[in-house]
């Protein structure tokens, strides 16, 4: 049925796409698009087709985590081809806006932009769609949400006090959006000294998995503090590149299975279609 004037349409389904997962949080600086990259990376090298949306228009970091630096090019009626970089379907405002300049976007550009990415991109056939998302709680989320429906919402928090109780508002944010959270991640966890191998916990430790089973959710694992992992997104080439069985990108994999598991659970346990008449 058409929507009630005032009423947003409905979200439509991408074509092709069949996961689409959000990576949010409820503050900047936690390393949410390292945990993106990472995981949209770790799941290509586990066989899966995957495509990567940068979605964080303020700070779109994915094109140098990725090392790429290119223009998508225009193919067939005003349709956009997607960078790929090591077996991954990219987009990101990043590509469009080089350089320094900041993006001072309303919110209806802020709108448009996201249904562009959706809409308008040869995203082809995909089994996940990890979306990269701004930190806070703000129009993207919200514009991403009407536009297509999601599988689900990843949180990122470190264990720090400060960053916890944003993550809970995260958290929120979902729930009142009808998103099903598939968990929450604890990032930078902990540092492992490389002179005595002792475990420090710099942000304190623990706290997202304790905020995950206050709010019911699924702890989807704890990411070392390693300075490997900044190096290799500021290098542009994803520490998960290095295999599974590399030390440093151990706990990333663990992380990615974690979610391609409560993927697999969350569309197992949705309801079939139904037809509603209003």
């Amino acid at each position: 049925m058409p929507p009630h004037p005032g009423q947003a349409p409905a979200p439509q389904p991408l074509p092709g796409v069949d996961s689409i997962i959000a990576v949010g949080s409820g503050k900047g600086g936690v390393g949410k698009t390292t945990l993106s990259v990472n995981l949209a990376v770790a799941l290509v090298k586990m066989g899966y087709r995957v495509g990567l949306l940068d979605a964080d228009v303020y700070g779109p970091n994915v094109p140098l985590m990725l090392g790429v630096n290119a223009q998508p090019r225009m193919v067939g009626e005003n349709r956009i081809e997607p960078i790929e970089a090591f077996g991954l379907k990219v987009i990101s405002v990043g590509f469009l806006n080089p350089g320094d300049k900041p993006i001072i976007w309303r919110g209806p550009m802020l709108h448009q932009i996201v249904r562009q990415f959706l809409s308008l991109v040869e995203w082809g056939h995909l089994d996940y769609m990890i979306v990269d998302l701004p930190p806070g709680t703000g129009d993207i989320a919200l514009s991403l949400v009407q536009s297509v429906p999601l599988t689900g919402a990843v949180v990122v928090s470190t264990p720090s006090d400060v960053s916890l109780q944003d993550a809970r508002k995260a958290i929120e944010m979902f729930r009142q959006m009808k998103v099903d959270v598939v968990g929450v991640v604890e990032n930078m966890s902990y540092f492992v000294c490389p002179h005595c191998n002792h475990e420090i916990d710099i942000f304190s430790r623990g706290g997202a998995e304790k905020m995950s089973q206050q709010f019911g959710v699924p702890f989807l694992g704890s990411i070392e503090l390693d300075p490997e992992v900044r190096k290799a997104g500021d290098g542009g080439k994803p520490v998960v590149l290095a295999g599974e069985a590399s030390p440093h990108a151990k706990s990333m994999y663990e992380f990615a299975r974690k979610v391609q598991s409560r993927v697999e659970e969350i569309k197992a346990s949705a309801p079939a279609g139904v037809i509603q008449i209003q």
